[in-house]
């Protein structure tokens, strides 16, 4: 091989590894993000069900009557 050829396979590898490096950190960023989203979906999971058992009448209100 020649050496030009070695020079263009060192840059093709460079350019793959930072590639690398900033699709690691993008996908570290969005992890963070989806448990800062989960967390907040149990904290209003949380809060739903406590405002439904503080509801008048105590229960759902989507429930059927009796006669059904």
């Amino acid at each position: 091989m020649t050496e030009e050829k070695f020079e263009a396979i060192e840059s093709k590898l460079a350019h793959q590894e930072a590639l690398l490096f900033d699709l690691n950190d993008a996908l570290a960023k969005q992890q963070e993000s989806i448990m800062k989203l989960e967390e907040l979906c149990e904290v209003l999971r949380m809060r739903v069900r406590s405002l439904s058992e503080s509801l008048p009448g105590g229960g759902p209100q989507d429930e059927r009557p009796p006669h059904y």
